[in-house]
């Protein structure tokens, strides 16, 4: 059995493509392996955030990881933020991360280009964000953990520094490996399948929130982007549109995209998306009444609180030996 370790930010509600590409595996997964999940709150403070806004994100947030599947008798669910061992490492891994390194980040690049443009300043907190998240991984010696094609480099760092501080150091932290769905990882932009699904899209017909009116989600699905063709085909390169539909299809259904296919043969775009729509939303409507259930009770304070719990005990274990490995605090 894994320990499988993977966060979210709570800047708002989670897309079709954060639920396909990620937490409907992790309902999965927590059947077969040791897994952690987090709420990063502190890497959502990286950028400007309203308190009382990130305060409501975090609860919503942990009752979507619930009523998507997550087991908090199977799974720990926690704050990051209420596990100070996390900063704690940070800064110490950040004391053996060279700027060098940092600066070639590809998400750093892109976030403080865009944020050039709009006037915002660029933290400090952005540019060691890599960092934070090396912390969040090696803190519990987690064997793998999930990601998206946009974060490999970010894992490559993690590896790199775990490796660095054993050499220096001595064996303290397990190298962890990455784990990448085959399918399902990367839904696509409904209107421009050239780009990854996401909320930040200033056009909303480019992505389904998982609160997103039943409504509004048949429009959505309906008037997603295909393409010129007569018929229902895969083609990633020269097809993205139908092929992101097929994808998110089968990542539901659980049917292959050749069954898929198959089904439609002689048929058109209009009888597809329209009984993609139904499937899509027959997924999402139990998930949104159950998450409402969830805040108009108490229930996820006392899971929170529980996973804290978890984490804490496992995360002051290692932090203790880091620092007695590199001669912090006195020695009794």
């Amino acid at each position: 059995m894994a320990r499988i370790l993977s966060g979210i930010q709570p800047s708002g509600a989670l897309t079709l493509g954060n639920y396909l590409g990620a937490i409907k595996n992790f309902a999965k997964l927590q059947h077969e392996h040791e897994c952690l999940f987090m709420i990063v709150d502190l890497h959502a403070i990286t950028v400007p955030q309203d308190r009382l806004e990130l305060r409501k994100n975090i609860k919503e947030l942990a009752a979507l990881y619930v009523a998507c599947g997550i087991n908090p008798e199977k799974s720990c669910l926690f704050i990051q933020s209420e596990v100070p061992a996390h900063t704690e490492l940070s800064w110490i891994l950040t004391c053996n991360a060279s700027m060098g390194e940092l600066s070639r980040m590809t998400q750093f690049k892109d976030k403080s280009a865009k944020q050039e443009t709009t006037g915002v300043h660029i933290s400090a907190g952005l540019f060691n964000y890599p960092v934070l998240m090396a912390a969040d991984v090696i803190l519990y010696d987690v064997d793998l953990v999930p990601v998206g094609d946009d974060q490999k480099q970010h894992m490559e760092l993690t590896r790199d520094l775990a490796e660095r501080f054993n050499s220096k150091y001595g064996d303290t932290f397990k190298v962890p490996g990455v784990y990448i769905p085959e399918q399902g990882a990367r839904i696509m932009s409904l209107q421009d399948p050239t780009k990854k699904m996401s909320k930040s899209d200033d056009n909303p017909k480019n992505f389904i929130l998982l609160t997103d009116d039943i409504n509004i989600i048949r429009k959505k699905i309906k008037s997603a982007i295909t393409d010129s063709e007569s018929t229902i085909g895969y083609d990633q390169v020269n097809r993205p549109g139908i092929s992101n539909l097929l994808e998110i299809y089968s990542c539901i259904t659980g049917d292959s995209i050749e069954d898929i296919i198959a089904k439609y043969e002689g048929k058109g775009y209009g009888d597809f998306k329209s009984d993609l729509a139904e499937i899509v939303v027959a997924e999402l409507e139990p998930i949104q009444k159950r998450r409402q259930e969830i805040l108009d009770s108490d229930e996820i304070d006392g899971i929170l609180d529980h996973g804290r719990d978890v984490a804490m005990k496992l995360a002051m274990r290692k932090i203790s030996k880091v620092k007695h490995k590199i001669g912090l605090g006195r020695k009794r």
